[in-house]
């Protein structure tokens, strides 16, 4: 693990800011967060979003909730808010929720809201990656 600050999705830690509402406490990290070595966001959240929020799910360049409303713009803010938090605090690996339109790296849910993944990046794992910071997700 590299030295410094390690950015971490917020949920990971015990935070309920899922969709749902809900957590996905992982121990690993929450180890990490108690020891002073990480810095959690919520970028949905950091974009506008509430939670709860419908679920969405990358199609293309866009994100689109379940219902069809297009928040790409919420995600991308989020997103840009985040890489600033990582930049300004300089992160060089990341560890986020696996699968998600904003966290995932390497395969995300497919936009058909079944449970089925693709290959892909989340919105924000795509601007860290591009910014030189490792990430891994975290199931």
């Amino acid at each position: 693990m590299s030295e410094g600050k390690i950015l971490v999705s917020a949920c990971l830690i015990g935070r309920p800011c899922r969709y749902d509402g809900k957590h996905q406490l992982r121990e690993e990290v929450t180890v990490l967060h108690e020891e002073g070595l990480t810095i959690a966001v919520c970028p949905e959240e950091m974009g506008g979003l509430s939670t709860p929020r419908t679920p969405a799910e990358r199609i293309g360049d866009k994100v689109i909730d379940k219902n069809g409303v297009d928040v790409t713009a919420q995600y991308q803010e989020g997103a840009n808010k985040a890489l600033e938090v990582a930049l300004k605090h300089g992160v060089k690996e990341a560890l986020l929720k696996s699968k998600s339109p904003m966290c995932g790296c390497g395969r995300i849910y497919d936009g058909s809201f079944s449970g089925k993944t693709k290959d892909g990046n989340g919105v924000l794992a795509e601007k860290l990656l591009a910014a030189g910071i490792e990430v891994e997700s975290i199931d």
